[in-house]
């Protein structure tokens, strides 16, 4: 049985997917569903295109359960009126996956319009054997209509500028996707597909995940699959990295720590992320006089850097050969990317969180990013950061650009109570770390001390077998805390690669020696 790279319970759940991405039929409808399909393909917006459930009945958008259901006849038949209708009633001619799924004893047929390539596309107004009329479909919000005036000439001014992540990279081959990493996605996102992908060719999982194009003879993957599924994409895409640099006293005081996260973009925002919160978020907790509860706040509110960072990974242009920054000093952290929001939104209107992207510049980039809950995407990331930072009593962020856009910066400024208090990060991240650090870790950092060793040779003296289960509970843990870093951080699978303490990892060695 065919699954495409969703969880349907999810999808009827409507939690990953918006729902102007999603439509739900009680039965079939050739005429409707080929202009929602044209409209999916034409993805006015660049959200990714969008699915149609058929075999589920829904009230006020929302999908009603238990499903209507189709019969196996019914499902032969609609598949087979879906290619006809896909090859003369759409142009250009458009391929649609389908899958049929069981829900609560019941059969479903879920179809999959991704973004076409070669938009824009039109349809047959009627299906009716003497009409000729054919019109551009587009969704607003969560209806299909007919393009018209101003977003007509939109959409036309659209035709063949597919997103730079949705494009095919004809310089790499398939066997850059890596299916180790396409299964651990899929198993993450708790996709229906996890459990058959193991049995699938590289090929085959691919063109489920329109992750790759072109012709069935000469498929190439799409920049969207080097980026998230290939271990190195900076190869393919240069400086595609998250950059961290704290200055412990300010960026004219001649020191810095820099770190470099690289790899594919998922797991290179999740490292990112959590090595900034586990070094440089700090918690306060006060007591207040006659009150019960004490009051807690942090430096910086750790959703207000995730959604600035995660924002950064996907608004920036994979194009151009700049790294996003992160730059943290006792005062603030900035995060700075390239290039800046579209023209059309207006500074004052994004500090005031009132900014709606007309369309979004990466696509597919923002589908995965959202599968993995990393982002909500729909212009709520603005909105999130100035809330969290008003309730976390910190002064309000500030956006910056400048006139030709060609630069994004986020301020986070710090809470003026950590100011006052005269904390340092170096102050308190001994006792935040030390309360994440297992047992495992403690014994492999003595192993390390005052020397560098391989993993292999880490693994002989902990008298360990297994690879696998070293690298998640013990290197993967230890790096992500900033306690062990590469001796070769550039060739992350290098033969002669090894591990040593940062002076971190040494201060909480010595920490937990003397106690």
């Amino acid at each position: 049985m065919n699954k495409l790279p969703i969880n349907i319970h999810d999808l009827l759940r409507k939690r990953t997917i918006e729902s102007e991405r999603v439509e739900y039929k009680e039965g079939w409808n050739p005429e409707s569903v080929l202009h929602t399909l044209c409209a999916f393909a034409n993805d006015f917006h660049n959200l990714g295109g969008g699915y149609v459930v058929i075999g589920v009945r829904e009230e006020n958008g929302m999908p009603q359960l238990p499903p209507v259901g189709l019969s196996a006849d019914e499902i032969d038949r609609i598949q087979k009126e879906l290619l006809n209708i896909e090859r003369s009633a759409i142009q250009p001619a458009f391929n649609t996956l389908t899958a049929v799924y069981e829900i609560q004893g019941k059969s479903i047929l879920v179809l999959w319009a991704a973004g076409g390539e070669v938009r824009p596309y039109k349809a047959k107004k009627s299906l009716a054997k003497d009409h000729k009329e054919w019109a551009y479909y587009i969704r607003k919000h969560t209806s299909t209509v007919v393009a018209t005036g101003a977003d007509e000439q939109e959409l036309i001014g659209l035709a063949n500028k597919v997103p730079f992540d949705d494009r095919l990279h004809i310089s790499a081959t398939l066997d850059d996707l890596e299916p180790h990493l396409i299964r651990e996605f899929l198993k993450d996102v708790k996709s229906d597909l996890a459990p058959i992908a193991k049995n699938l060719s590289i090929e085959e999982l691919a063109v489920r995940m329109n992750i790759a194009g072109g012709t069935p003879e000469a498929l190439f993957p799409k920049n969207v699959g080097l980026m998230f599924f290939n271990s190195r994409p900076e190869k393919f895409f240069p400086y595609s990295q998250i950059d961290v640099v704290y200055f412990p006293q300010g960026a004219g005081g001649g020191h810095f720590e820099e770190k470099v996260f690289q790899g594919p973009l998922g797991q290179m925002t999740k490292d990112a992320l959590n090595f900034i919160k586990n070094n440089y978020v700090q918690e306060k907790v006060v007591k207040l006089p006659n009150q019960a509860e004490a009051r807690r706040f942090f430096n910086f509110p750790f959703e207000a850097i995730e959604e600035a960072l995660v924002n950064a990974v996907y608004h920036r242009s994979y194009e151009l050969r700049e790294p996003i920054e992160v730059r943290i000093d006792p005062h603030e952290i900035l995060i700075l990317s390239y290039p800046g929001p579209d023209r059309s939104i207006r500074m004052e209107t994004l500090q005031a969180g009132r900014a709606v992207s007309r369309r979004y510049r990466n696509r597919r980039i923002g589908e995965f990013l959202k599968e993995l809950e990393l982002t909500e995407g729909r212009s709520t990331g603005v909105p999130t950061i100035l809330r969290v930072m008003q309730e976390n009593g910190s002064p309000m962020p500030v956006f910056e650009s400048d006139e030709e856009r060609t630069y994004f910066m986020i301020r986070l400024p710090i809470h003026e109570a950590f100011v006052l208090s005269g904390e340092t990060k170096t102050d308190q991240v001994s006792d935040q770390v030390s309360d994440q650090v297992s047992d495992q870790v403690i014994l492999m950092l003595e192993r390390l001390e005052n020397c560098e060793d391989s993993a292999k040779a880490l693994r002989e003296k902990l008298a360990i077998s297994h690879s696998t289960y070293f690298r998640n509970k013990y290197i993967q843990p230890a790096l992500s805390l900033n306690l062990i870093e590469m001796t070769v951080p550039d060739k992350p699978n290098s033969r002669n690669q090894k591990y040593r303490l940062t002076d971190q990892g040494k201060k909480l060695l010595a920490t937990f020696k003397r106690n």
